[in-house]
């Protein structure tokens, strides 16, 4: 009796340890620095943003979240080195357009980013800005084409690198209203504006928090916002479709991981990300930004970057661009 005692006892110990156990991934998760990839330069609005979220994780998960820049081909040098990293949720990608662009406009990619990469969470969506030289004559949209078809060629627009959506968004402008500019790629917004101001190029549709840095200090003059209406954080910014009617160009910010990262670790990253866009503090960080917070589910934010690779497919076939 004493025996079969014994072994009852020792069977539902094991039965309670198995029950109450956590899965070792989630447990354990992040037992160490998580390495944050984003493909554009330090000071730039995806380098802004990310350093706001990447303090807000490492305080809430006890690891540090650094933030490694990789610039370079549109953000693609960032993006295959995180789809070849181990896919242990210890590397992620920023996401932006420049992931949803680059499939179509790259012909020889090294990587399909829908098939190698595991959504994660969604930061915020924002608009691009029209701003330009304060020394270039346009004080409006509509005379900054006329001004275009005047000096046909004359005129220069800075991206930060083929395939961004600063580069895109001109793009399509060019073909909605028949400018002739020059493009000029940097390996990010906050590289080209030293070179706006000095007026050695013209302008740039940038993303919002960069450009409303320039705007607010004085640097560059702001002729409006590339969403279908004029953004909350700038309605004195007419949008571009005002006078161009259809133009369009809405951004996201996202966080996705190698393909094959534990849906475990993905749960937990999702969480924390939804978390922190509930915090007032955060999100008037990232209003000071012009970013409107858009948590979603991994399977949501899967939805969206498909979406968007769907639609830029068009806007660069529309456009005849390519980058080999």
């Amino acid at each position: 009796m004493l025996r079969i005692l014994r072994h009852g006892v020792f069977g539902l110990a094991v039965l309670l340890g198995l029950f109450s156990a956590t899965p070792p991934a989630a447990a354990a998760y992040p037992d160490r620095p998580v390495h944050w990839l984003i493909g554009f330069s330090p000071g730039g609005p995806v380098d802004i943003v990310a350093r706001i979220m990447a303090q807000w994780l490492s305080e809430r998960l006890g690891q540090q979240f650094i933030v490694e820049n990789r610039t370079g081909s549109g953000g693609n040098i960032a993006a295959a080195a995180a789809i070849n990293a181990p896919p242990d949720g210890y590397t992620l990608l920023f996401v932006a357009p420049n992931n949803a662009i680059s499939t179509s406009l790259y012909k020889k990619l090294p990587f399909d980013f829908l098939r190698d990469t595991t959504p994660v969470a969604s930061i915020m969506q924002l608009t691009n800005m029209l701003v330009v030289s304060n020394a270039f004559p346009p004080k409006s949209v509509q005379e900054f084409i006329d001004y275009c078809k005047a000096n046909p060629g004359k005129t220069s627009y800075a991206s930060s690198g083929n395939g961004t959506s600063v580069h895109m968004s001109a793009e399509l402008f060019k073909v909605m209203t028949k400018c002739d500019m020059v493009h000029v790629p940097y390996r990010g917004s906050a590289i080209a504006f030293p070179d706006i101001i000095s007026n050695k190029v013209q302008l740039i549709f940038d993303n919002l928090p960069s450009a409303m840095e320039q705007v607010k200090g004085g640097n560059v003059r702001a002729l409006g916002v590339t969403s279908p209406q004029r953004w909350p954080s700038v309605p004195d910014v007419p949008a571009i479709a005002e006078t161009v009617p259809g133009f369009e160009s809405v951004g996201f910010y996202g966080i996705s991981a190698p393909k094959g990262t534990p849906p475990e670790v993905i749960e937990i990253l999702n969480k924390a990300v939804g978390e922190a866009l509930k915090d007032p503090k955060l999100v008037a960080k990232l209003a000071e930004t012009g970013g409107i917070p858009k948590p979603m589910t991994p399977a949501e934010f899967g939805k969206l970057v498909a979406d968007e690779t769907a639609k830029w497919r068009k806007v660069v076939e529309f456009a005849g661009v390519s980058v080999d």
